[in-house]
């Protein structure tokens, strides 16, 4: 599997959530329905999904899977996995928020990915192959 890819769209995706919520909190809590006081917990995640980003983009050229990063491996596959459930769940109580299923197909294809590359081995060859 190409882990650079993989790790690059993560962290584009990521990126994008953001900023978008480091930078418009009160607009995004607006648009859902929230009160104006859960703009901080938005801020907040936003700088969680921005750091996240920062990890998968320098990280993106290292060998991952197995043994090899496995933090950063075990980190989105837990983020991904609890995520998708958490908005799968949300979204089967309420069918109507079209916007939640979107999120959790994108969250259960990110956690399908990191999960084939926590549980396989990469193919070494090809890697070091790949840098001579």
């Amino acid at each position: 599997m190409n882990t650079k890819l993989l790790m690059a769209i993560s962290a584009v995706v990521m990126g994008m959530a953001g900023v978008a919520l480091s930078f418009l909190p009160q607009e995004v809590a607006g648009s859902l329905g929230m009160s104006e006081a859960a703009a901080i917990i938005l801020q907040v995640l936003g700088a969680l999904y921005f750091g996240f980003a920062m990890i998968n983009w320098t990280a993106k050229a290292n060998l991952i899977g197995g043994i090899y990063s496995r933090p950063v491996a075990v980190g989105n596959l837990s983020h991904f996995v609890v995520g998708a459930l958490a908005l799968a769940k949300l979204a089967f109580k309420d069918t109507s928020l079209n916007y939640l299923w979107i999120a959790a197909l994108v969250y259960a294809a990110f956690a399908i990915l990191f999960a084939y590359v926590f549980f396989t081995t990469p193919n070494l060859k090809s890697k070091y192959n790949q840098s001579t």
